[in-house]
């Protein structure tokens, strides 16, 4: 059986659904941080794995890679919180190379890993029967294991 190509009509309206579903959960979930932390999403993003990352700091790249963005895109938000005091650049030989989360970073990451725990509680899991969110992380780790490199 040779596999057709393109997508049917139902499939095409599965993935913008799931498209649409998801670009509206990830709006709300940054517009609830910025409100309630004066945080974005992206910056969450850095805050939460510079929390988990040993001495809570990581080189410049290290980071670009464990958020699997542009390193160039990392260090301009770097620079922006750095002057709002939630993360520090720290000398690597002759060139500022790492980051640390700061005292205040590390706060504020605190802070909103609690709000952004329940906002995900209500958003997302509340409507979601257990044999969903099987599904859901049962699909999630095949696409995974597929995609990610090393994986």
């Amino acid at each position: 059986m040779t596999e057709k190509p393109g997508l049917e009509p139902d499939q095409w309206e599965l993935w913008h659904r799931w498209q649409h579903a998801q670009r509206l959960l990830t709006a709300e979930l940054d517009r609830e941080l910025q409100r309630d932390h004066g945080i974005s999403k992206a910056e969450f993003s850095v805050l939460l794995t510079l929390r988990g990352a040993p001495g809570r700091q990581l080189r410049v790249g290290e980071l670009a890679d464990a958020l699997a963005w542009e390193k160039s895109r990392v260090s301009h938000l770097l620079t922006r919180m750095e002057g709002r005091g939630l993360v520090q650049r720290t000398e690597g030989g002759a060139r500022r190379t790492g980051v640390r989360l700061t005292d205040d970073g590390y706060r504020a990451v605190e802070g909103a890993v609690l709000t952004h725990g329940s906002n995900l509680r209500r958003l997302f899991f509340a409507s979601l029967a257990p044999e969903q969110a099987a599904a859901i992380r049962d699909w999630s780790e095949q696409l995974i294991a597929r995609l990610e490199p090393g994986a």
